[in-house]
């Protein structure tokens, strides 16, 4: 890359690598880098609207000020006048870098082995009860890691659970979280087991 259009403060600058530039204030300290939002990059290859792999490196040089800018108002036979001024806070930034992000999440991600066309969807697995963990969810028998569940992954997994354990998670969620999502998922399996 040999160019990149990036936006800090609300303003966009066309920067390359190891330039200083001068832009608004920006809120850290010297020596500390950060990464503006890149808006386009261009050169090798032809250029690329808001690339989401590519990232841009600046480094804080100093906080400086603009120059000063005199105001002057006068009308004339009236004896009005007035002074002031101005100057503008600012930040100047070194470009570190412009390339490639690091893929944290792709290198994270476990590779997917490719299901048979054939094969049958599983269910998913009862909840089990972790007694060591919780000892007041456990005699409750609230399902392991209830507390720790979406109201989404509530709804997918009560039809998994028996009757003691939706019992235990409603008893459960009115004490703490009272959800109203999770307590009309609870009270639908309930009902549906009742019938």
């Amino acid at each position: 890359m040999s160019y990149a259009i990036i936006s800090v403060g609300g303003k966009q600058y066309r920067v390359r690598e190891g330039e200083r530039i001068l832009v608004d204030r920006v809120a850290l300290g010297d020596g500390e880098t950060f990464t503006p939002a890149v808006l386009l990059v261009g050169g090798d290859g032809g250029p690329s609207i808001a690339p989401s792999d590519v990232t841009v490196t600046a480094k804080v040089v100093a906080q400086t000020k603009g120059p000063k800018i005199r105001i002057g108002k006068y009308k004339k036979r009236t004896g009005y006048k007035r002074h002031t001024g101005f100057r503008a806070s600012l930040t100047q930034i070194e470009i570190e870098s412009i390339g490639a992000g690091k893929k944290r999440a792709a290198a994270k991600a476990a590779p997917v082995e490719p299901k048979a066309a054939n094969a049958e969807p599983t269910a998913p697995a009862e909840p089990k009860v972790d007694a060591e963990a919780t000892p007041t969810a456990a005699a409750a028998g609230v399902p392991d890691g209830y507390p720790d569940m979406t109201i989404a992954d509530i709804k997918k997994a009560v039809g998994t659970w028996d009757r003691a354990a939706i019992e235990a998670a409603l008893a459960h969620e009115t004490a703490h979280g009272n959800r109203k999502g999770a307590v009309a998922a609870l009270e639908a399996a309930l009902a549906e087991e009742e019938h």
